[in-house]
């Protein structure tokens, strides 16, 4: 029998489930998946042979946790572990009773530096996906170092400064994985939208990992530019003393962002996973705004675009019309070409193929012992 391939996936934001969810279709070709989440709402349509695992959070409190352990201290080589969380024992004990009884063929983390950890000590083979951010602490390494590969879902060229050569040895980078990448164009977009087809549109789009993009900044830009539609999706954090004008509209959370983006003349962002290659795959003058999380993730994504050349990045927020008209000069020059090189539409059958691949190694004589790490 086949042996399966398991699946970590962080219900936080949208591209973890995206990205497991084209990577587990692409896998089921060849063997079944299990995905183990804390929520299996989030997914877009499965493969008959991928299934979910619905699991307790690892990182929330349900109620029922033993407070009189909540000031232990936590190792270094450790993030989110927290003693006395009965939640936690039985998503731990779910995943390791499976590893037991289906004997999988690898186990993906997206992301977990504790499970990579578990994955090793249960002498299950790991892939661990690797994100942007400051990730050298010991916790961080010590899942890398588990991790018989590393899944960088991006393109190498957004690859940050200081990884190890170890690191990027075993590493292979799907640009994009997850992500449609056959846009409309401009004006059928804007046709489905019922938007106008001679304004200029400038759409900026809220993350949904945080808690919105500030309203307030947002004003002024609108005011500087008063013939530009301004258009936000996602959530946004309103100030009493922000009045916005007519040619800003806030519609909070939609159903087809990529529209947005490809009715769009010019774009702001966050630097979510997502949000970032739903907008390189279109290819617009782009402003990237990261907004905070663990590790300074969306910073160094953020510089790593205004690096390759493929958006404009701004520290903070503008605080007045002026910076806004400076920061939409630097992103009038920028090259769609390069945007569009850091979505690969391929990259899902090419992460599969690599993931079989790291399966097949472990048999003698296999063809698949050739290279740990590949480019897509």
């Amino acid at each position: 029998m086949t042996c399966p391939l398991g699946y970590f996936v962080h219900h936080q934001g949208r591209g973890h489930a995206e990205r497991a969810a084209a990577i587990a279709n692409a896998v089921a070709e060849s063997r079944p998946v299990v995905l183990f989440c804390a929520r299996d709402d989030i997914f877009p349509p499965l493969a008959e042979t991928v299934s979910v695992r619905k699991i307790p959070s690892l990182f929330e409190a349900t109620g029922h946790e033993d407070t009189g352990l909540s000031e232990v201290r936590t190792p270094p080589t450790l993030h989110c572990a927290p003693l006395g969380w009965p939640g936690i024992t039985h998503a731990v004990a779910t995943i390791a009773q499976w590893f037991d009884t289906e004997r999988p063929g690898l186990f993906v983390t997206d992301v977990s530096a504790e499970l990579a950890q578990l994955a090793r000590i249960a002498s299950v083979p790991c892939v661990t996906v690797l994100q942007h951010g400051d990730r050298s602490d010991i916790g961080h390494m010590a899942a890398y170092e588990s991790a018989l590969g590393i899944l960088a879902p991006y393109a190498a060229t957004l690859e940050q400064p200081a990884r190890p050569d170890w690191m990027l040895a075993k590493t292979f980078y799907a640009p994009g994985v997850g992500i449609a990448v056959d846009p409309p164009a401009r004006d059928d977009a804007r046709k489905r939208l019922q938007l106008p087809l001679d304004r200029e549109i400038i759409v900026v789009i809220a993350g949904g990992g945080g808690s919105g993009t500030p309203g307030t900044p947002l004003t002024l830009g609108a005011r500087a530019e008063p013939e530009t539609l301004w258009i936000t999706i996602g959530a946004v954090e309103h100030e009493w003393h922000a009045t916005a004008p007519g040619n800003l509209q806030h519609l909070g959370w939609v159903d087809v962002p990529e529209l947005y983006i490809a009715a769009a003349d010019r774009i702001v962002s966050s630097a979510g996973n997502t949000t970032v290659h739903m907008i390189a795959a279109i290819g617009r003058p782009w402003i990237v705004v990261p907004e905070w999380r663990y590790f300074d993730e969306q910073v160094w994504k953020a510089r790593m675009l205004d690096r390759a050349g493929a958006a404009a990045m701004l520290d903070h927020w503008p605080s007045h019309a002026e910076a806004w008209l400076a920061a939409w000069k630097r992103a009038a020059v920028l090259e769609s070409g390069l945007q569009h090189g850091l979505v690969d539409r391929s990259a899902a059958t090419k992460a599969a193929a690599w993931l079989n691949g790291l399966i097949d190694r472990r048999k003698p004589g296999s063809a698949g012992t050739a290279m740990i790490g590949q480019g897509a």
